[in-house]
Parts: structure tokens; C-alpha cells; sequence
């Protein structure tokens, strides 16, 4: 790779870090303590995202040194596959966090009532383990196919162009190849287009749901319609042009060489979630959203009896938005 490009990789790779390592620490302590306090899945949710997040950012110094050396590995290689596994796996996990916050709205706005009486910290908790054994099992590939026995027999599984060089994780073997190109378009059909499609769906229909709401301010009404549409835009941009070279490589039958490059606005997206989470927090949604037409009190709300007789429930008549007797305190 020329030094042009490798500058280029080196100066995105220091400015997310910059960026995203003191802006995901404060969202991380944010959310541990509000879920600490009193756990809603939105921000559990959200907490998880952010420790993805923070693991990305905690393997971006071995990029940086990779970058500096012109792409050349120059650290112990066994640290290769590691850092290589936790780079991408967080990358896909982050997808699908951002896919669950997408659903989570989505019911919120759709369902207000039998959401709001069945929504479950434990439910949240259960559906993260599960998109993080989702997301490490996917890219368990990252890790495998460096060790995978080529007929070159080399020690560390790849064809260099200088024996003295080694490149962590590019020159495959044709053996490599044949197992890695189809994993990347699984990891592209289920990992990226899926999420996607659902992301879309959800957005999309939470922009309608609020755009027909005829008690919701249009201040508000535009601020929560840009925060959908922007989070759709930030997932497409940052994902879009890495999981494409996927598709590219498996019709081609080669690793693209310009797969680094799309690489750079996957890296970006950590200092781009942390505003997503500031705008997704519970506390935004519900006490800013409704604080201010919910305090003029009971004129302007209904009460009903839930499933539950202990529990009573609230329906905000200006913004439309339903939440459990309690949560505006």
C-alpha cells in the first residue's frame, strides 16, 4: 500500500480515537449508573452498544500500528487473529444493537400500552447475550482462517509477497478463499441486509406512526422524525460500502484491495453512536418529550387500569405517549 494511504487510514483510525474514546467512557458511566439505578431496556441496550464501542476503540492503537508500517504486521503474529477477530465482530455487533434500539421504538410508538405493561429489563439482558453470541459466532472465521493449513505450507498461512513481511489478515491462499469469500456473504445477507431490512421497517413506520399523531407538537414531532432518519442514514453509511465489498470479493473471487477503505466509515460510526445515544436514552424520549405537556397534570392525562391491579398506567392526550404511573418523577 502506498504511504498516501496508509497516512490516510493512520489519521482516521487517530481521529475516531480521539474522538470516540472520551465520548463512549462518559456514555458508558451514563448508562451503567441510569441502569444501575433503575433499568429500562432502552438503555441496557444502548449500554451494550457502548461497550462495543469501547472494545473497537481498545483495538484501534494495533490498526494504527499496522497503518504506520505501511499495513505490515510487525507485532507477535498470534496477536494478529485477536485483534483482527474483535475489530470486526464489533463492527457487526453494533449493527445488531442498533437493530434492537430500532425495534425497541418501533413497539414503543406502535404498541404503546401493551408495550409499555410487558416491556422487561430481563427481556433486554436475554436479547443482548444473544445478538453477542450471534455476532462472535459469525466472525469466529476472523480468527480461523489465518490458521488454516495452505499448500504452501507456510507458518503463518498466507502467501507474502516478501517472506520477510508479514500482512495480518490479506494475500489469502486459494484454500483460504474458498471458505472465507462464502462466509463473507453470509456475514453481508445475515449480519447486514437483515438488520437492515428491519431497521428500515421500524424507522420507516415510526416516522408515520408520529407524523399522524394530531396531539404531538411539530417541534418535537421533527426532532424525533430526524432522529430516525438519522440513525437509518448513519447506519447505512457507516456499513454500507464494508459489507459491499463482500459481495464484490465473492462474484470476483478475491479479497478487494480497496477493502480497507471501506473500512473507514465503519470506524467513524464510533464517534457518530455517541450521539445516538444521547438522543435515544430513555429519559430523552419519555421526561423531555412529555415533561413539558404532561406537568399541567391531570387535565391533560387519562388514567386506566392496567393487567396488573397494583400498576396504573398514563396516557399523555398531547404528545400521545404512553409509560407506566411513576416514570415522570
Amino acid at each position: 500500500m502506498d504511504t498516501e494511504d496508509s497516512t490516510l487510514l493512520l489519521s482516521v483510525y487517530i481521529l475516531t480515537f480521539l474522538i470516540g474514546l472520551p465520548a463512549n467512557i462518559l456514555a458508558f458511566f451514563t448508562f451503567l449508573r441510569k441502569v444501575h439505578r433503575k433499568p429500562t431496556p432502552i438503555d441496557i441496550l444502548l449500554l451494550n452498544l457502548t461497550i462495543s464501542d469501547l472494545i473497537f476503540l481498545a483495538v484501534l492503537p494495533f490498526k494504527m500500528k499496522e497503518a504506520t508500517d505501511n499495513l505490515n504486521w510487525s507485532l507477535p503474529y498470534y496477536l494478529c487473529p485477536i485483534s483482527s477477530f474483535l475489530f470486526f465482530s464489533t463492527i457487526y455487533t453494533s449493527t445488531l444493537f442498533l437493530t434492537a434500539i430500532s425495534i425497541e421504538r418501533y413497539l414503543g410508538v406502535a404498541f404503546p400500552i401493551r408495550y409499555a405493561l410487558g416491556r422487561r429489563p430481563r427481556n433486554a439482558v436475554i436479547a443482548s447475550c444473544f445478538l453477542w453470541l450471534l455476532g462472535s459466532l459469525n466472525l469466529s472465521i476472523v480468527y480461523i482462517v489465518p490458521y488454516i493449513p495452505s499448500s504452501d505450507n507456510s507458518s503463518y498461512s498466507k502467501l507474502q509477497p516478501n517472506p520477510h513481511e508479514i500482512i495480518c489478515y490479506e494475500n489469502f491462499t486459494i484454500e483460504q478463499l474458498n471458505i472465507l469469500l462464502p462466509a463473507r456473504l453470509e456475514l453481508f445477507l445475515v449480519l447486514f441486509c437483515i438488520p437492515l431490512l428491519i431497521c428500515c421497517f421500524c424507522y420507516i413506520n415510526f416516522i408515520r406512526i408520529l407524523s399522524n399523531l394530531p396531539h404531538l407538537g411539530r417541534r418535537r414531532r421533527l426532532r424525533a422524525i430526524g432522529l430516525a432518519v438519522g440513525t437509518l442514514l448513519v447506519f447505512t453509511i457507516c456499513f454500507s460500502p464494508y459489507n459491499v465489498s463482500h459481495v464484490v470479493g465473492f462474484i470476483r473471487g478475491n479479497s478487494e484491495w480497496w477493502r480497507h477503505f471501506a473500512l473507514i466509515s465503519s470506524t467513524l460510526n464510533a464517534c457518530l453512536d455517541p450521539i445516538i445515544f444521547y438522543f435515544s436514552s430513555a429519559a430523552k424520549i419519555h421526561i423531555v418529550e412529555c415533561r413539558s405537556c404532561c406537568s399541567a397534570g391531570p387535565s391533560k392525562t387519562e388514567y386506566f387500569s392496567s393487567f396488573r391491579p397494583t400498576e396504573r398506567s398514563i396516557v399523555c392526550m398531547s404528545c400521545g405517549v404512553y409509560f407506566l404511573r411513576g416514570e415522570m418523577k
